[in-house]
């Protein structure tokens, strides 16, 4: 797959000799999301800022489509990069249709197409343009600013987006929300997005790949969020991730044909409160449904709303969640994708 963004011995050092990265090399996939990860001070968000020049690099290259970032004006340069921060910084004194259209206009976009891909971007956010166009952020919730903070990053089409801790402002139930809606977006559009978290739940339930970084931007480990839980490369990278591990896996998995068992007796009555479990839902989704039937065992229907498929008990459960763990270890083993040995120490 083509590199979209690409880091080749980087480095950032402050004039007071304070080293945010010391030498790290990482290549970010067209159309892929790539999650930065790690703790406080490890150089995550100057690594974003430093992709569209927000922090200058000191030395090494980062190249966009192929272009040495450091070659070109900074500002044409973030006019095609779509940028997204915690705290959106939407302007106030304008409305939701202007703070859209910014980037458009400084493109020199005429009106009428302006406001035809504001309109357009309202509705890829939710948001529904008669009724949202014309409000200015201040009559907005924390999570309607960030839906127009991304539409407006989204304005250019752009090939890149990048964010930084994008949804840590929201609270935790409109946070869920808005990272589906996010992901489903995304994979629509198929942009190649480079996100900045603190938050190990939402890179592993976002993110095609996980890049853990260190004190000092050091590489800990580059790879998909099932083999990051299942198998840790390093003492740092199992620290981070925690004791949570197989909890997380289950937001990973889907249930599958082979996890559920024939209906062994009467599922009438039987979780009546709540929505159906389905093939192909989530695990973690099916877990939630079977701890609160007393049966300890859920129908699960046709993904189409069909009849019932079979139903689902805590062996079948576990069993799934071997399988994802499993398949990670295998390929943490195998040469699907080895670890890199770039991004060592400065």
């Amino acid at each position: 797959m083509a590199t979209a963004i690409g880091f080749e011995h980087v480095r950032k050092e402050y004039p007071d000799g304070t080293v945010a990265v010391g030498d790290l090399s990482l290549e970010v996939r067209e159309h892929e999301l790539l999650a930065l990860v790690g703790p406080s001070g490890c150089g995550k968000s100057t690594t974003l800022r430093m992709a569209n020049r927000l922090v200058e690099p000191s030395s090494g290259r980062i190249v966009l489509d192929g272009e040495d970032v450091t070659d070109v004006d900074a500002v044409g340069l973030r006019r095609r990069i779509g940028y997204v921060i915690q705290n959106v910084g939407l302007f106030p004194h304008r409305t939701v249709e202007q703070n859209v259209g910014t980037v458009p206009r400084l493109l020199g976009w005429d009106r009428a197409r302006t406001r035809a891909r504001t309109a357009e971007l309202l509705e890829l956010v939710g948001l529904e343009p008669g009724r949202y166009a014309r409000r200015y952020p201040h009559e907005l919730s924390g999570g309607e600013r960030q839906r127009v903070g991304v539409a407006r990053a989204l304005a250019t089409d752009p090939p890149v987006l990048l964010m930084d801790e994008p949804f840590g402002a929201v609270d935790p139930v409109g946070r869920r929300r808005l990272q589906t809606e996010f992901r489903r977006i995304q994979q629509e559009l198929g942009t190649t997005v480079m996100l900045v978290t603190h938050d190990v739940d939402e890179a592993v339930r976002l993110a095609d790949r996980v890049a853990v970084l260190s004190r000092g931007g050091h590489l800990e480990q580059l790879s998909d969020p099932v083999r990051l839980l299942a198998a840790p490369a390093s003492e740092a990278v199992a620290d981070l991730v925690g004791t949570g591990a197989a909890v997380r896996l289950l937001s990973l998995g889907t249930v599958e044909p082979r996890d559920v068992r024939p209906v062994r007796g009467p599922t009438e009555g039987t979780r009546a409160a709540a929505a159906p479990v389905r093939l192909g839902d989530p695990l973690d989704a099916a877990f939630a449904a079977l701890a609160a039937e007393p049966s300890g065992r859920v129908p699960v229907h046709a993904p189409d709303g069909g009849g019932v498929a079979g139903e689902l008990d805590a062996s079948g459960l576990l069993a799934a969640l071997h399988r994802l763990v499993d398949d990670a270890q295998e390929r943490a083993t195998g040469t699907v994708e080895p670890e890199p040995s770039a991004g060592v120490r400065g």
